[in-house]
């Protein structure tokens, strides 16, 4: 299938500037906050509580945008809420405040990729495998912004961070009012129950790796900027990394379409659970290593990129037909969202008591029980038993 020049900008637009939002976001607001006075356990709660809309928001307006069919409607009124909410910190940074802006930013920005990921692969039809492809403007999107951030910050202050998030915001919304609706394909077979589908055992362990795997991203996502500050990094140097870590995911979103077909989904997921472990180990003992450290940020490229790639295509295999809302909403919520929300509590609290290298290596351990969990669940060669 040949992907239309006009849809395709449109469809890959929406991720370049919702994952440009992210990477403004996620790598500084910690030392934002940590310049406001934030506590280690604040600033975890903070990222927690971000973590945790993740949980119901998805769960809201999933089965809404199953039952109506109007996703796009749905995505642009939550684009728009989260613009609105966040604005609040433009204005006020108490606590209070904070907390209350970012819950309902959190709740509606949260809410809307689920649905755009049902939207991207109802447009690929029978290429979703090529999904990749279009969500790797997300990571170029990511990228830009992680690099341009330090400059800014240099040169204006961590003050005009909550602008520019803002900003990249309000371009989220506008490029969804470009996106036009794409109805659900329906099942080439009656599906099973919903209900029937979550009670699979590979459905069981699939969710639990994945809930595994995002609380083990808890201390990278809170604390890695700071952790590299901390060991006397530049802020030039910690967009650097993370930017190479979010280039090598984009090398991956090239490829990892034909990997896919070639291994299937279940395999690479149990590889990127493997090289996530790794990846911990080397961050925890090799920080003072630039060489060691770029390395292990490359791995950014399995511990998201393969992992997400495979876990979006195994729910597009399991969930089909009108359970695709809910199915991409359920693994947003249990995976980014409470997985995500346990990792940077239990960070928060750990890095206030812990030696960073300790939180860390825990960080690697909780990684490890998700490959084991995976193994157990369904082990090699799922990809060849795969729903279709």
């Amino acid at each position: 299938m040949t992907i239309q020049l006009s849809p395709y900008v449109r469809l890959s637009g929406f991720y370049f500037f919702y994952f440009a939002s992210l990477g403004a976001f996620l790598p500084y607001w910690g030392l934002y906050l940590k310049d406001l006075g934030y506590s280690p356990e604040r600033i975890g709660e903070v990222m927690a509580l971000i973590m945790a809309t993740k949980i119901v928001a998805p769960n809201v307006w999933g089965p809404i945008a199953d039952h109506t069919g109007r996703r796009m409607q749905l995505i642009r009124v939550a684009s728009l809420l989260s613009v609105l909410a966040f604005g609040v910190l433009l204005l006020r940074t108490d606590p209070l405040s904070m907390y209350l802006a970012l819950a309902l930013y959190a709740f509606f920005w949260n809410a809307s990729l689920p649905q755009f990921e049902a939207i991207t692969l109802n447009h690929l039809r029978s290429d979703a495998h090529r999904y990749s492809r279009i969500r790797l403007w997300g990571s170029v999107g990511f990228i830009a912004a992680v690099l341009l951030m330090p400059v800014l910050l240099d040169d204006l202050g961590l003050s005009i961070l909550p602008g520019v998030v803002f900003a990249l915001l309000l371009a989220i919304w506008v490029n969804t009012l470009l996106v036009p609706e794409f109805p659900a394909i329906p099942a080439a077979h009656a599906p099973r129950g919903f209900l029937s589908v979550l009670r699979q055992p590979r459905t069981v362990a699939f969710l639990a790796a994945c809930l595994l795997a995002q609380a083990s991203h808890g201390p990278y996502y809170t604390f890695f900027s700071i952790y590299l500050e901390d060991h006397g990094y530049s802020h030039e140097t910690i967009g650097a990394l993370w930017a190479l870590g979010v280039g090598a995911e984009v090398l991956v979103f090239i490829t990892v379409h034909r990997w896919l077909v070639q291994y299937g989904a279940g395999n690479i997921l149990l590889i990127a659970l493997a090289l996530t472990v790794l990846r911990w180990v080397m961050i925890a003992t090799l920080v003072d290593s630039i060489v060691f450290l770029a390395l292990a940020q490359t791995l950014h490229a399995a511990s998201f990129g393969l992992l997400h790639a495979s876990a979006i295509h195994l729910v597009h295999s399991l969930f089909p037909g009108r359970m695709q809302g809910r199915g991409q909403a359920l693994y947003s919520s249990i995976s980014f969202g409470a997985g995500g929300a346990i990792g940077s509590l239990a960070s928060g609290f750990a890095w206030a008591r812990w030696d960073p290298l300790w939180v860390f290596i825990f960080a690697a351990v909780v990684a490890l029980c998700g490959l084991l969990v995976a193994l157990r669940g369904f082990g090699p060669g799922i990809s060849r038993r795969e729903p279709s």
